[in-house]
């Protein structure tokens, strides 16, 4: 069952949502606190009751909204309705940024967060296009708010531009029948099956992915692939050319044809390998010395030697397979 518990700000039964919440999950224990950002009965835990707090809801009013530049498939990424997510990704960078407490926060002063965006968008010059999903998981969250219809309608009958987010979960059916306009850009995350079985804890399999990314495509939206993290496990060569494999098999005519690339290398750090290795002691390592270096503090990727002859081998194998999908960017 999830939530097992929730920890809630008084200020968010003030917002509708927050009512909705209340009322919908009555049954579980309700624990009021004061500032979603600390909770010390939860960074007090130990590292190996990670996997049970990632069944905690936070229910919150979001407080922080500045946008940050972006060069890459957005031009801003903006804090949005959810940060932290319920599943157990190995790699997550929001471990990086919030420790032990990288469980799902929601945020329900949604029309707040949703009259600035379409303020910003508005006003640009241009189409501007807007990550919304950086720090969570909007295909998960909306399992529990419902909040991706109401976003995409409103943003798409009120704005000009677009928004995007990427997802690992293949719950997509309440956003297929949509008025979104053409206005949304639906990302894909994507690994080998042994990695999603393996590291990606708590996601939807490659299939289901593949199958939701397609019907995604099928409603008319935008869509994109994210092969991420690359994560160089023994023997990723054959895991990596069979994962290409499937998706030219198996992605639609239609996505092979409008959609684009993204790749990204895994980043993991000090505080993952302290976590994992309490909270996972019999998971699959993901961290290997010999073919790592330090990146900033506390941080590591993968040495050049290995990531250049990496970068050669993926660009082969998808210009091979997937040739017509543009790849816009490799880090």
């Amino acid at each position: 069952m999830f939530p097992t518990k929730i920890f809630f700000e008084a200020a968010a039964l003030e917002y509708e949502l927050g009512r909705r919440l209340q009322q919908r999950y009555r049954d579980v224990p309700w624990i009021e606190i004061e500032n979603h950002n600390r909770i010390e009965e939860l960074t007090s835990r130990p590292n190996q009751d990670f996997p049970r707090m990632k069944n905690y809801l936070i229910i919150g009013v979001r407080k922080t909204h500045k946008y940050v530049q972006n060069y890459k498939v957005s031009d801003y990424l903006v804090p949005f309705t959810s940060s932290g997510c319920s599943a157990m990704c190995l790699y997550c960078y929001l471990v990086c940024n919030y420790n032990k407490c990288s469980y799902l926060r929601l945020f329900v002063n949604r029309e707040h967060m949703m009259k600035k965006l379409i303020k910003c968008a508005e006003s640009a010059g241009r189409d501007l296009t807007f990550e919304i999903g950086s720090n969570s998981d909007l295909v998960l969250e909306n399992t529990i708010t419902d909040n991706l219809p109401w976003v995409i309608e409103r943003f798409a009958t009120a704005s000009r531009g677009f928004i995007t987010f990427p997802t690992k979960f293949d719950m997509v059916e309440p956003l297929l029948d949509l008025d979104h306009r053409g206005r949304v850009i639906f990302r894909m995350s994507v690994n080998p099956d042994f990695i999603i079985r393996r590291v990606e804890l708590g996601t939807s399999s490659l299939a289901q992915r593949i199958d939701a990314l397609n019907r995604m495509a099928e409603a008319g939206y935008k869509v994109g692939l994210l092969i991420a993290p690359v994560v160089l496990v023994e023997d990723w060569q054959n895991l990596y050319q069979e994962l290409i494999e499937e998706l030219a098999d198996k992605l639609s005519d239609r996505v092979q044809r409008e959609g684009f690339i993204e790749v990204i290398f895994m980043t993991y750090s000090y505080v993952h390998n302290a976590i994992n290795s309490d909270a996972f002691p019999n998971a699959t390592p993901i961290y290997r010395k010999e073919m790592m270096t330090g990146r900033g503090r506390g941080k590591y990727c993968y040495r050049n030697t290995v990531r250049e002859p990496a970068e050669s081998f993926l660009r082969e194998e998808l210009a091979h397979k997937l040739g017509g999908m543009d790849i816009r960017y490799m880090v």
